[in-house]
């Protein structure tokens, strides 16, 4: 079974994804994008690429997933560059699952 992913943002940032073969859904970044994922969660993607602009955007989306298996929501850089949610969350899951911030010198 092939895992099927879906990448949503403004259409700067998200054509190229086409070209390699994922699934694309526009949204500005003040969307609300709270219905396509539950579609696309409905239509079993497994990985879901936001642009951070949308992540900001709407918070409750994430965390309603988070805990969920599928699908899994990863935040992606904007055409803009990075707001640095991603890397927050990442900070955020390593210090959980070791139990201290160790990124920090």
């Amino acid at each position: 079974m092939q895992t099927k992913i879906a990448v949503i943002g403004d259409r700067g940032s998200v054509l190229g994804f086409k070209a390699i073969g994922f699934d694309v859904f526009e949204a500005e970044t003040d969307s609300s994008i709270e219905d396509l994922v539950a579609d696309l969660a409905k239509r079993e993607y497994g990985i879901v690429f936001v642009t951070e602009e949308l992540i900001a955007a709407n918070p409750d989306v994430v965390e309603r997933y988070k805990d969920d298996m599928l699908p899994a929501i990863i935040p992606i850089p904007g055409r803009n560059g990075s707001l640095g949610i991603g890397m927050a969350g990442i900070h955020r899951n390593v210090e959980r699952a070791v139990g201290a911030d160790i990124f920090n010198n």
